[in-house]
């Protein structure tokens, strides 16, 4: 069963003295929903790491574009593969780019995880868990199946304390200048719980009270990075 501990050193990113909900001693973390570790799918070995301070205020949304929607696990796992391959390769990420994946066959995929920061929202990934729904979301809703999966990954999230109860939904589009995660799933983003409309453009950026002061210092001296 999971315990509820006191961590003194670092484990998961979180920093000393806060309270954490960690799995007991060899136990596996369990999902009430179809899961799929790195190891099943076949993922590389990151670069390299970063930890992500948690719990996170954010998760931002997005869609692959490409790879198209996938319907079966081996087409859900080459889908995966395909999206690392094209971030470390192509991107020269450390890795793939989004820390879970959620397939249209209802499955979640695991990327960089609860606990190491992502590549996928620039400014906001130190403060956000970032879930792909793979595909092309611009005319057509994602099938019911896939939108429950990501909603029941994000409350384990909130359950599991790596992100927080007061969390803000966001689409890509919100903090990148980007069609991402697709109109039609965007518009269904917006009844989603938590779903913020704030910030609604990168223009909003240096408004946003979680982002890292170094991060706002950069955006003020160069504002045209807030048109990106």
């Amino acid at each position: 069963m999971f315990l509820i501990a006191l961590v003194f050193s670092t484990i998961y990113g979180i920093t000393i003295g806060v309270p954490a909900i960690l799995p007991a001693e060899n136990e596996v973390m369990t999902h009430n929903f179809p899961f799929v570790t790195r190891l099943e799918w076949g993922a590389r070995t990151p670069i390299q790491k970063s930890s992500l301070p948690i719990p996170v205020p954010y998760v931002v949304i997005h869609h692959s574009y490409t790879p198209p929607a996938c319907y079966e696990s081996a087409q859900c796992e080459n889908a995966m593969r395909c999206m690392q391959d094209l971030h470390m390769d192509c991107r020269g990420w450390w890795d793939i780019g989004y820390n879970f994946a959620v397939g249209s066959e209802g499955v979640a995929y695991e990327g960089r995880g609860w606990d190491i920061q992502g590549a996928h929202s620039l400014y906001f990934n130190s403060i956000s868990i970032g879930i792909c729904l793979i595909g092309d979301w611009t005319n057509s809703l994602p099938p019911t199946e896939q939108i429950k999966a990501a909603k029941s990954l994000i409350a384990q999230g909130v359950e599991l304390g790596f992100i927080r109860p007061d969390y803000k939904l966001i689409g890509h589009r919100q903090i990148r200048k980007t069609e991402c995660p697709g109109a039609t799933l965007y518009q269904n983003l917006k009844t989603w719980d938590h779903y913020a409309s704030f910030p609604a453009s990168p223009k909003d950026l240096l408004h946003v009270e979680e982002l890292p002061e170094n991060v706002k210092s950069l955006l003020r001296k160069n504002t045209t990075l807030l048109e990106k």
